[in-house]
């Protein structure tokens, strides 16, 4: 006797507006731009520019690298709980109490 594997649910994925990803590259290009010349134009040598201006990179690389973790983390969550979600349906249609 064949069974039917319940249906999973859709895959919903999520899509930015365009104006939302306007607003965040402006923001991310205001950011670092202001940020850069503010480093050029402070008023000591350049050994303490290139410090500040080291610092300022890592800081910026160590925030994208966060937010891809934690963007990797929930999307591994939420696969983890759709696979999860289809076993306990399989399970409670194989063990129907009316079939």
């Amino acid at each position: 006797m064949m069974q039917e594997l319940p249906l999973m649910k859709p895959i919903i994925f999520q899509k930015d507006t365009t104006a939302w990803l306007a607003q965040v590259w402006i923001s991310f290009i205001v950011s670092v731009g202001a940020t850069t010349l503010s480093i050029i134009y402070l008023p000591v040598d350049n050994w303490v520019k290139g410090y500040v201006g080291i610092g300022f990179l890592y800081s910026l690389s160590s925030s994208f690298t966060l937010a891809k973790t934690i963007r990797d983390n929930q999307e591994a969550e939420r696969l983890t709980a759709r696979i999860d979600e289809a076993r306990i349906e399989k399970i409670l249609a194989e063990h129907h109490p009316l079939k």
